[in-house]
């Protein structure tokens, strides 16, 4: 397992220099920046279904269905068919005016549409989302292990994280956004102007310990009508007590750790047993 990188600092990654700060600072929690807003499935799927909706009465009467990464739905595939982009080497779609940092949303449609022209793949020789992974996830070009990407272990991994990963989490709680932080193609991202997907209660400059302090009353309240909120507040503190672990020592730090100690989730418990050892391994003798 490499050392927990931290993204390059270099042109690509100015449109989102505060995400590169974040994973510098060991004391702050990252949270991957599509999850620090608003849930973009209610959003695009709002705006998909007014769009279609239009399509409707304004163009030509079809039957549609829309979908947000909602159903088994092939995206990446589709979009490189659709003209949008091709497939990156960390498997996500890149598009030459917005390199990766976007979402992705579909209407199925009766209409009969005359298919786009396919972009042409422009990785070229450029290795470095393969060489940044913390986890080794992207396993070659076009090739990602999902049971080692921190967003897999993070937000899908119901069980607990595998203690080999640990460490490369850094201060990652939810989700990760190495492999496009360092994408050249994202130094064309842009940041939406759409106010849903503005950070919320201070997730993009929160500390660990203040994150590990929310009751499961505080997380609900606060992550309403946020992605983050269905992982629960059990594995939320799962991925912060891991963050915790990796954190530098300090009494703050084994404070917040030793009143999660008798946590009644045994999920729970055993993550900051972990975090605990690692705090007491970095102390001074």
């Amino acid at each position: 397992m490499r050392p927990t990188p931290t993204p390059t600092r270099q042109e690509a990654t100015k449109p989102f220099a505060d995400a590169a700060e974040a994973l510098d600072d060991p004391e702050r929690a990252y949270i991957s920046r599509y999850a620090l807003g608003r849930d973009y499935h209610k959003v695009l799927r709002n705006k998909l279904q007014s769009f279609a909706e239009a399509i409707n009465t304004q163009i030509a009467a079809h039957q549609f269905r829309v979908f947000t990464d909602s159903a088994p739905v092939m995206e990446i595939p589709l979009a490189v068919k659709a003209g949008l982009g091709w497939r990156g080497k960390h498997t996500l779609l890149l598009n030459r005016e917005r390199g990766s940092m976007f979402f992705l949303g579909e209407i199925y449609t009766s209409l009969q549409l005359a298919p786009p022209a396919a972009q042409n793949e422009h990785c070229g020789t450029c290795t470095a989302c393969i060489d940044v992974c913390p986890t080794q996830a992207i396993i070659g070009p076009h090739r990602l292990d999902a049971r080692k990407c921190i967003s897999y272990l993070t937000i899908e991994l119901k069980s607990a994280i595998p203690v080999e990963f640990r460490k490369a989490m850094g201060n990652r709680i939810y989700g990760c956004d190495d492999c496009q932080l360092v994408c050249p193609w994202n130094k064309f991202a842009q940041r939406t102007p759409i106010p849903d997907f503005e950070p919320r209660n201070g997730l993009d400059s929160a500390t660990l310990v203040e994150l590990f302090a929310w009751t499961e009353a505080d997380f609900n309240q606060r992550l309403q009508g946020s992605p983050i909120r269905r992982i629960g507040h059990e594995r939320w503190l799962r991925n912060i007590a891991v963050a915790l672990g990796n954190a530098p020592t300090s009494a703050s730090v084994n404070q917040a750790l030793q009143l999660r100690a008798g946590h009644s989730s045994e999920l729970v418990r055993e993550h900051v047993a972990w975090a605990m050892a690692e705090q007491q391994r970095l102390r001074p003798d």
